[in-house]
Formats: C-alpha cells, structure tokens, sequence
C-alpha cells in the first residue's frame, strides 16, 4: 500500500483537482446510498405499525437521528393525511431518488477517473521514451533491446491493466467501508468494536498473498523481457540461423524461456484466483461471527439495537464486506502492477551521466580548430583510450587507422558527447565540450555511419530527418550531391517512395546515399565519417566516394577507414594502436617510416 501511494505521488498531482472531485462524488455516492437504507428502517417501521407515529415536529439540525425523527414526522403525517398506501409510494419515490443521486455521483467520479487513470499511463509512456531518447549510448550496450521493449509495452500494459483499472476501487471503496462503518458505530459502538477485533485478520492473510504474488509478478515479467529479447535477436539473425541449420537449436531455446514463463505465470495466476474465493470464505465466516455475537447480545437484551435495527446493522455490514473483497482483488493487481513498475524505473531512475550544466554556452559556428588533450577514456575499468593529444584545424581531412577494437569509433564518439572523456578534455575553438549545449554542439557536427540508419518513411522524410519545414528543392539539391536523385526517380511515387522497414527495399550504396543526402541537407561544418564505404561493392563504393567527395568539400572531415586506398589524399593519417596514436603523419610519411601503417598497407595490397 505504500508504495502504491507513493506511486500516486509521482504520477497524480497533475490531475489533483479531478482526483478531490473523484473523492467528494464517491462520498456523496456513498452517503446518498447509506442515507436510502439508514432511513428506511424506521419509515416501514412506522408505516406497518411497529413504531408509533409521529406526532409533534421534531428541531431539524445536522444529525443522523435529527434527519430520521423529521423524516419519521414527515411519514406519520402523510399516513394521517392521506393513508397508507400513498406513503408507500412516497417512500418508494424517496428511495427512487437517493439511488439516482446515488448512481449519478458513482458515474461522476467515474468519469474523473477515466482521465486520471488515461493521463497517467499516457504519461508514463511519454516520460520512458523521452527517457531513452536522453540516455546514453553506454546504457543499451549494456541492456538487451527485447527487454527494453517490453518495459516500454508489456510492463506498462500491465500498470493500466493492474494499478490505473484498480485505482476507482482503491478510492471509492474505502469511502464506502468508512461511511458504513461510521453508520454502524452510530448504530451500535459495542458490536462495531468487535468487528475491529477481527477485521485484522482478514487484512493479514490478504496481505499475505499479496506479497507473494508482487514476488512471482516481477519474476513474469523479467522473464517475458528475456523471451521478447530472444525474439527480436532471431528475427534480426534470421539469415545466420537458415545458414546455419540452426533452426532446432534457436526453437529449443526459445522454448526453454517460454516453459519456464508457462510454469511462473501458472504459480502466479493460481495465486490471483485465489482472491476471490479467500474474500468469499473469510467475508461469509465474518458475517456468521457477526450474526452469532449481535444475535446473542439481542437475545440477552445487551444490546440498543431491536431485531429490526439488527437487520439493519447487517445490511450496512455486508455493504463494508463487498467493498472489502474488491478491495482485496484490486490490492491483488495493484501489487502485481507495482512489480512492472519496478521494472520500468530501472529505465526512468537511470542516471544520465551525459548531463548538460547550467550555464552551458551556445556554438554556432566552427571557426578554427578541434583540440584532443590528453584524453583518457574507459568503459568501466577497462581502458580503451590512453593520453590522445591531437590537432585538427578546420576544413582538413583526418583519418583514423588500425586494428579493430583499437578505438577509433569510441575516439570520434567522444566529440559529440556520445560519451564523455574520463580524463583530459575536447576542446572545439578553445572551449571544453562540457561547457556547450549539446544540441548546439551536435548541430555542428555530421555522421556518416558504416551501417547506414535509416527509418520507415519516404525519401523525402529520411533525408530531410531532423530538419524544420524542409524545401523541396533543397532536399533534391541534397539527393543530387549525394548522387541519389538519380535512382530515386526511377520510383513511380519518386521523393514519396516509403523505403521499408530500415530501408530494406534498397541496396547497401542505395542506403548510403540516402545517408549522405541526409548529412548534406542538414549542412554541418565538421563530419564524422565512420567506415562509409567498407561495406560496398566496387562500384557502389565509387558512387558513394563521388558522394562523400562532394560532402568533404569545405568541411572538417574525420574519417574512420579500413580501406587505406580512400584516404591516401587525407591531410593527416593517425595510426591508433591499443587505444593510442603510434603514427601520425600523411600517406608518403607514413609508407616511409615502415612501421604499423605500411605493414597495414602491405597486406591490404596482398
């Protein structure tokens, strides 16, 4: 229950005001439907002649008994006037009434509900996707994608589906449990203490299950994250597994996790049925211990209460146990909801460590020159980058070579705060990286990946990616540079052409392209190009470099190469070996030093 509350602390206060009015209709529901029995009693008991008429006005003021000697007056004097028969229908129309005001606040508070329980789910959606938007990329090398997904859906889904759907009952039905109460109190103190004294005990062995339901549900859900994360690996590997003839083992993975998901959601789904009947037994064993005390303290003559006002006592009784029991049953889902909600704030409670200052300074523009001082850099304990010092003066080529793994990608990541140095510091026209707005700093800086990123929508929406209210003709001018005009007319439907699921519609020169037209459009003064073309065929390959020799024209160019034979012409050549610069010269220096360059380039000619 705490933790539920706390929930409702972090996602509620936007809708506060319809929250105070959810609860002031459920309470006038709840009293309007208490006042219809409450006052019920004594009318029939006057009309059919148990009780003696009343005869004398009694002073009307704000209270139970007040209320009834008025409304008992009001009946004694229709009987005198009119008879019997017409205060029974007077009574019927009185009880007509108290139940529509009864049902036209329960369907109030409903509708506030309704906008409460939709906001805040549509509130938790947007904040995990701007969330992941914000996070590093360090934070998904480390998470698997499927898992992420399912937070992002299934978890989610089950907040709505368990805490959002049981929020009415967990508000509406504690007010009905407590204006009953009160009415029995009211009625009788003694017997209403006795129904404390072993109300507890329900309460413990509903908690109870509770717990151990939270426990399997959060287990489910982890394991459903593991199932959808194996899912999307086999789909994207789909090709490897057919290669391989690795269909049996993929299948009998899979059917491992999706066992083991079968048994956890049986154990749990056989504890959540279990609520209702545990309600039902324990509601009827209460009432039986309720009936069997008040009965004997009537008998003896203990009690203030007649037979009547007994009957009575037991309706507003069993009006506390049906509340009750929904209240156990959406206990049971809110403690279910709670363990995806755990599982969703290990995204939302995850610290972004890129994190921008306050007094962070615009750049507009790139006027000389981008520094690398001494940068250390470490995934965890494990270095990667070791002492980097480099100057790169505006509108030169630099090229990065050597082995893989050796750290070029990460060095070229550090400039736009893909990641941030772990010691040392970038400097872009003498000022360090951290002191600039992100978005201003990204703005000045183009990327050209090795596997080109591209998102199911047109041509004309993946070049114009990132850009406000683009032109037509800027974007064709862009197409053009990039040598992908050309093909893109060939469609029927042109720049309108949807291009399929990561632009699976198009070859891999194609994709390139469309790559670079993008980088072009957006126009940026430093371009990181990160293995553009070593993926290609030969004359793929001589279309994309015509390309990329359009969009180096002018720019600062860092280009990371496997290929020596692209960056022969680069202004400067620095050779990364083990996370540091062994060789730093141009193509002629470098071949004549006959060290890790020239042995790259002798087997490349091999």
């Amino acid at each position: 229950m705490k933790d539920f509350l706390k929930l409702l602390r972090r996602f509620v206060p936007p809708y506060k005001w319809k929250l105070i009015l959810n609860i002031i209709y459920n309470f006038l529901s709840a009293i309007f439907g208490a006042f219809s029995f409450l006052l019920l009693i004594p009318s029939l008991q006057i009309l059919f002649g148990t009780q003696e008429l009343v005869l004398v006005k009694p002073q009307l003021s704000l209270s139970i008994a007040s209320i009834t000697e008025n409304v008992n007056y009001y009946i004694s004097h229709i009987i005198q006037q009119s008879g019997h028969e017409k205060a029974l229908v007077l009574i019927g129309l009185f009880i007509v009434l108290n139940v529509f005001l009864k049902t036209g606040f329960y369907y109030l508070a409903n509708f506030m509900i309704v906008a409460i329980r939709n906001g805040v789910v549509r509130d938790i959606r947007s904040m995990i996707y701007k969330k992941i938007i914000h996070l590093p990329l360090g934070f998904f090398s480390e998470e698997r994608k499927g898992d992420i997904m399912a937070r992002m859906t299934n978890d989610v889904n089950e907040v709505e589906n368990s805490i959002m759907n049981s929020l009415d009952m967990m508000i509406k039905n504690p007010i009905l449990i407590i204006v009953s109460i009160g009415v029995m109190i009211y009625m009788s103190w003694s017997l209403t203490l006795f129904v404390f004294v072993v109300f507890p005990v329900v309460g413990y062995i509903i908690g109870a299950i509770g717990k151990s339901l939270k426990k399997k549900s959060r287990k489910g859900q982890d394991k459903m994250g593991e199932i959808l994360s194996i899912i999307e690996e086999d789909l994207s590997g789909l090709r490897v597994i057919k290669s391989f003839n690795a269909e049996k083992k993929a299948t009998e993975r899979f059917e491992k996790e999706n066992q083991n998901y079968f048994h956890i959601m049986n154990q749990l789904m056989w504890r959540r049925f279990l609520a209702h009947p545990v309600s039902e037994f324990l509601g009827t064993v209460l009432i039986i211990v309720v009936l069997w005390y008040g009965g004997k303290l009537i008998l003896r003559g203990d009690s203030s209460l007649d037979a009547a006002g007994f009957i009575g006592y037991l309706v507003f009784f069993y009006n506390i146990i049906n509340p009750a029991k929904a209240f156990s049953t959406a206990l049971y889902s809110v403690e279910k909801g709670l363990a995806s909600m755990e599982r969703i704030d290990r995204i939302l409670l995850t610290e972004t460590n890129i994190v921008e200052k306050k007094d962070a300074v615009e750049i507009t523009e790139f006027k000389h020159r981008i520094s690398f001082k001494n940068v250390s850099f470490s995934y965890g304990t494990a270095p990667v980058l070791k002492d980097i010092s480099l100057e790169i003066e505006k509108g030169k080529t630099i090229a990065f070579v050597g082995k893989s793994g050796g750290g070029k990608t990460t060095l070229v990541d550090l400039l736009p705060r893909f990641w941030d140095v772990t010691s040392g510091k970038i400097e872009i026209d003498g000022i360090d990286l951290r002191d600039l707005k992100i978005k201003s700093l990204r703005s000045l800086i183009g990327n050209v990946n090795q596997e080109p990123i591209l998102f199911n929508d047109t041509f004309f929406n993946n070049i114009a990616f990132g850009i406000e209210n683009p032109k037509t003709e800027s974007v064709v001018n862009a197409a053009k540079i990039a040598n992908a005009h050309d093909f893109i007319m060939e469609y029927e439907k042109g720049y309108d052409t949807p291009i399929g699921d990561r632009g699976d519609k198009l070859s891999g020169g194609q994709k390139q392209r469309i790559s670079i037209a993008r980088a072009v459009l957006n126009n940026p003064p430093i371009l990181i190009l990160d293995e553009a073309t070593s993926a290609l065929d030969t004359e793929s390959e001589r279309l994309v470099q015509d390309a990329l020799g359009n969009l180096m024209k002018n720019r600062t160019s860092l280009v990371i190469a496997h290929r020596l034979s692209t960056i022969k012409n680069a202004d400067l050549i620095c050779v990364i070996h083990k996370g540091k610069i062994v060789e730093l010269g141009t193509h002629e220096e470098l071949f004549q030093l006959d060290g890790h360059y020239r042995k790259l380039h002798k087997m490349q000619i091999f």
